[in-house]
């Protein structure tokens, strides 16, 4: 249950100075009233300057900027469903699903965007990503990676098939909820027009954190310490090479967070639930942050520093011979009993998550202050280049 704070492919290392370039501040206002020689009385002496506009966010490009791109602080998910008729029919619709998608897509995330709503605040800083669903990709043949498959159930899953699932995965991120909320809509109307019928849609938030450093959840713990590095990405995150090789799989899990029953619990016990301190992210056997956590340590007695049921413990990469994810969530809050993270895993293979998720489910000591409520896997897409449509590869 982690957010990123390591760079995960190129671009990835200046995450979250980037951030903070997509705010346009106000320029000052200048103090001094003298009267220019030209007579121009408009202008004034000691105005400060405002800063350019931060640039736009390429849509284009071989990977998809919404796996790519610095973290936003804001996030919406769409998930659409497409009529099931025939298998030529549906694939065509789903050409035009897809060609609808690539164009708004691109026009909103450009540094001009043609809807009056998105011209006021500088440039959108859109990014995002389109995925196809398992089902929707053995129903009609596509080609995808052998290893796309839904999840199969785990222990403990309470999953609304109402908000689980999809044909198509939509992610939208940006600095503000208004251009979600806005580029969402052209979305929406547009698929639809194309054939698709929406399924569900979820927002997310991260928190204010300076740059550099790891945004907390809801729990109050750093969350997304131990993410992978740029050498770690390319092997675990982005596809083998041949068709596949710029698109990965997006895990989705919409997990609802017992806020109030864990911080009952004493700061010694939550720093044990998850093996590191709540104050500084620190693991339990290290002294940084961003140190690997030793999960063999033991104390005198025998017993592991981090204790065996750790959160941190049952999900390290070392008992899952090196495998990492890419973890990019974020928090929700749909109301005072229904608040929690939106975890956004990037992989390989989604048998990697199986695995780990497997561990959790049975052994983990947080699994009582949590609860899965809905689930999705997609295939997130190769990006495209200029003058061509997401998803052409599904067809080859």
């Amino acid at each position: 249950m982690q957010n990123p704070a390591q760079p995960a492919a190129p671009g990835f290392g200046r995450r979250r100075a980037l951030l903070a370039a997509g705010v346009v501040l106000a320029a000052g206002i200048g103090a001094a009233a003298d009267e220019p020689a030209s007579g121009d009385r408009t202008a004034s002496r000691g105005a400060a300057a405002a800063p350019p506009p931060a640039p736009a966010i390429p849509f284009h490009g071989a990977r998809q900027a919404g796996v790519t791109a610095p973290q936003q602080p804001a996030t919406h998910l769409l998930s659409f469903d497409l009529p099931q008729t025939s298998a030529t029919t549906d694939r065509e619709t789903l050409r035009n699903v897809l060609g609808t998608l690539t164009r708004t897509l691109s026009t909103a995330a450009s540094a001009a965007p043609p809807d009056p709503r998105l011209q006021d605040g500088g440039t959108t800083r859109l990014t995002s990503l389109v995925g196809v669903g398992p089902a929707l990709a053995a129903r009609l043949g596509l080609n995808v990676p052998p290893g796309l498959a839904e999840l199969p159930p785990f222990s403990g899953d309470r999953l609304d098939p109402a908000r689980s699932d999809g044909d198509l995965l939509i992610q939208l991120c940006a600095v503000d909820r208004w251009t979600l909320a806005v580029v969402a809509e052209l979305l929406g109307t547009g698929a639809h027009a194309a054939g698709a019928v929406p399924r569900w849609t979820q927002s997310g938030f991260l928190p204010h954190t300076a740059p550099g450093a790891t945004p907390r959840n809801l729990f109050g713990f750093k969350d997304g310490t131990a993410n992978p590095d740029d050498a770690s990405v390319e092997q675990w995150v982005w596809g083998l090479p041949g068709p596949h090789r710029n698109g990965t799989v997006l895990v989705y899990r919409r997990i609802r967070m017992d806020v109030a029953g864990f911080a009952a619990l004493t700061e010694g016990q939550r720093d044990r639930v998850i093996g590191r301190r709540g104050g500084d992210g620190v693991p339990l056997t290290g002294t940084a942050e961003h140190d690997d956590p030793d999960i063999y340590a033991k104390n005198p007695d025998g017993s592991y520093v981090i204790p065996a049921t750790a959160h941190v413990r049952l999900s390290s990469p070392r008992l899952d011979g090196g495998a990492r994810m890419l973890r990019r969530g974020y928090s929700y809050d749909d109301g005072p009993t229904d608040r929690g993270l939106l975890f956004c895993a990037f992989m390989r293979d989604p048998a990697q998550f199986t695995r780990v998720q497997n561990r959790l489910a049975t052994r983990d000591a947080l699994a009582p202050f949590v609860e899965h409520r809905a689930s999705a896997v997609a295939y997130v897409l190769p990006g495209a280049v200029p003058g061509r449509t997401l998803g052409e590869q599904l067809w080859t």
